[in-house]
């Protein structure tokens, strides 16, 4: 069981504490939304933990099959809309190591990115554009 508080503090902004861990994680309103966006806002989050979330599934499946992820990079966008205010599509670009990847191993990493369990559990009308981008394969 994942567990952690979350408190109010003041101006807009919260903080998470990671129970197992401690880890505290402070998230402000944007700049666009009367924040002060001195850090991630909850929406940046989202767009976060969807991008996190392909790139630890694609971890668990290269140690499986043979192949490395490890110094992948990404790049997030996270495109917000009105009426009502929410993420209507997140662009995420990932550029992976010179590494031989396999024609199997480039449809697990495809396959993945798109039913990691973030992908999955978001609404299905948030548009989610993935760029995978190999340096090297066979």
């Amino acid at each position: 069981m994942h567990s952690f508080n979350i408190r109010y503090t003041t101006e807009l902004r919260t903080e998470m504490t990671h129970l197992q861990s401690g880890t505290v994680v402070i998230t402000d309103a944007p700049l666009d939304n009367r924040g002060k966006g001195e850090s991630f806002s909850p929406t940046d989050l989202v767009a976060a933990s969807l991008c996190s979330c392909m790139m630890t599934i694609m971890g668990i499946s290269g140690r499986e099959h043979g192949f490395s992820i490890d110094g992948a990079e990404a790049k997030v966008t996270k495109v917000m809309a009105s009426d009502p205010r929410r993420i209507s599509e997140v662009v995420i670009e990932i550029d992976f190591p010179d590494f031989p990847y396999t024609d199997r191993h480039i449809r697990l990493i495809e396959h993945i990115s798109k039913t990691c369990p973030v992908s999955l559990s978001l609404h299905p009308d948030l548009k989610q554009t993935i760029n995978l981008n190999f340096k090297h394969n066979n």
